[in-house]
């Protein structure tokens, strides 16, 4: 796979815990790193998706109303 070197300024702490992981893990800083963006990344293009998602739901009339709404949260505490 084809790579490229990207360069961040981290908080000493956060890079003390990446120091701290490597050693613990047994693996390149570069590694925890790109674990790391990798599980990002992966949840930011979901909440972007659900965002979409949501906003298709509103243009197409799919909600709820807010009254009802507190209706259903007005009645939660009664079930317990």
């Amino acid at each position: 796979m084809e790579s490229r070197v990207i360069t961040a300024h981290i908080p000493v702490d956060l890079a003390a815990q990446i120091d701290q992981l490597s050693g613990r893990l047994e693996r390149p800083k570069g590694w925890i790193v790109k674990q790391a963006l990798i599980a990002w990344v992966s949840l930011e293009a979901k909440r972007h998706q659900l965002t979409l998602d949501g906003l298709a739901d509103v243009s197409a009339g799919r909600v709820v109303d807010h009254g009802a709404i507190e209706t259903w949260a007005s009645n939660l505490n009664r079930s317990i």
